[in-house]
């Protein structure tokens, strides 16, 4: 822009300046004919004194050379200057000598415009040359530049802030509602609503509409569950019961004795699965501030669950060890590891974890439970050596009712990890599971430290 500023600016000076060559040329041709005319001889020192009597006005010098390049006449602000000493650009004299116009501009902003003129001959026999100060151009560019600078900067910061606005009322209810999709996915509905009437505004209602209608159905399908759970538990009783006087009943038919103690089995494999539909149907209807919470010593909830678990786990041929936190020097002044738990529901999650262990793991192997703890957080790890989860089936087999494809080599409802995530999330934790096929499963609990 500045050098545009500069192109054209000087192109208009020198547009100008020829302008005004052309008529101190004629003047200069015309003084040449009138004294040809009166004297029929040409007489230079004379020429160069009617040129400049009548040119000395037309610009802050006015300068006449020879051919020769040199100085034949000075005129100083109207002051004509028999012995002056001025600067004399000799390129554009030469120039001149040439034919043609010729220009420079020296620092203190004084213009030196030469032009050649024709004698009788049409010889370029003496050199025109008028200096301008042109210093008020530069001062009138100056104010041009700062004027178009100011205006772009306050164009650009106009611009910017614009920009920030219409980006903030763009994207802040994108934002919104991307958030209203990732609470969806987790089922957390809450209500969405813009103030808007263009096409986010419909986008809003409509996601506000969905998700009111999936928070009517879960909230239907969770209670039709929990009535459905209470209303099998009593009759599953009555079958439980019966099937296990039956089963004590019979000493003589061994066939029969058997399909008594299967139908025993799916009895109480039924009762265990109603048991656990109706502890979520709890969590879904109680929220995490009305669980009776309490400073819990998990150190000794982790030994009784080992040991609770360490009879079963001794009937299939497997080793449980414990290995609890070992204090830090930091930690001196802290007696045992604490959260903030309901100890019987995280005794529940913790033991369902170590059955899960104990149901997939072969005769032989080890079940090692491990107690880690930082400054601010509680590490529980339960490692076994069991037959694994597919890296593909690792998120989904926290979800409700998903069992994974190998899990068939032993009963489950697949709600036991929902269960476990359900009791570690309410109080403030989550669950990590790493495993390979063949190798072995490691559930991670991580809890606030208190």
């Amino acid at each position: 822009m500045n050098k545009a500023i500069d192109y054209y600016s000087f192109t208009t000076i020198e547009k100008q300046m020829m302008e005004k060559a052309n008529l101190f040329e004629l003047s200069f041709r015309e003084v040449l004919a009138q004294h040809r005319s009166s004297t029929g001889d040409p007489q230079t020192k004379e020429i160069v004194r009617l040129a400049l009597e009548k040119l000395k006005a037309s610009g802050k010098e006015v300068r006449i050379y020879n051919s020769s390049k040199h100085l034949l006449g000075l005129a100083v602000d109207g002051i004509i200057i028999n012995d002056g000493n001025p600067l004399i650009l000799k390129k554009n004299i030469e120039i001149a000598l040439s034919g043609r116009y010729a220009y420079s501009v020296t620092e203190d902003h004084l213009l030196y415009f030469a032009t050649p003129i024709q004698d009788q001959y049409y010889q370029n026999a003496y050199v025109y040359e008028f200096v301008e100060d042109i210093s008020y151009f530069y001062v009138i560019m100056n104010q041009i530049r700062f004027i178009l600078f100011a205006g772009a900067g306050g164009f650009f910061i106009l611009i910017t802030l614009s920009s920030l606005w219409i980006a903030r009322n763009t994207t802040k209810p994108i934002k919104l509602l991307l958030g209203a999709t990732q609470s969806f996915s987790r089922q957390e509905f809450r209500r969405v609503h813009l103030h808007r009437k263009d096409e986010l505004g419909m986008l809003a209602d409509g996601l506000d509409s969905m998700g009111r209608q999936l928070h009517d159905y879960i909230q239907y399908q969770k209670q039709f569950v929990s009535n459905v759970s209470h209303e099998l538990k009593t009759p599953l009783a009555a079958i439980r019961g019966f099937s296990q006087y039956l089963y004590e009943g019979e000493n003589e038919n061994k066939e029969l004795q058997k399909v008594y103690a299967h139908l025993l089995q799916e009895s109480d494999r039924l009762t265990h699965l109603i048991n656990e539909l109706l502890l979520l149907s709890q969590f879904d209807k109680v929220g995490s501030n009305k669980l009776e919470v309490e400073k819990t010593e998990i150190n000794g909830l982790m030994q009784q669950v080992a040991t609770s678990m360490g009879a079963k786990a001794k009937d299939k041929g497997i080793k449980i060890v414990f290995m609890d936190a070992k204090a830090k020097p930091e930690d001196k002044h802290i007696m045992g590891v604490h959260a903030n738990v309901n100890s019987m529901l995280m005794s529940h999650a913790i033991a369902n974890l170590v059955e899960n262990a104990i149901k997939y793991s072969v005769s032989s192997s080890l079940i090692e439970l491990k107690l880690e703890h930082t400054s601010s957080e509680i590490v529980i790890r339960i490692r076994d050596e069991g037959i694994g989860i597919a890296g593909d089936e690792l998120e989904k087999v926290q979800e409700r009712f998903y069992r994974a494809k190998n899990a068939s080599t032993a009963n489950g409802s697949g709600l036991g990890l929902s269960i476990c995530k359900e009791i570690v999330e309410r109080f403030q934790g989550y669950i990590d599971i790493e495993s390979q096929i063949g190798e072995g499963t490691t559930v991670t609990i991580v809890l606030p430290r208190v």
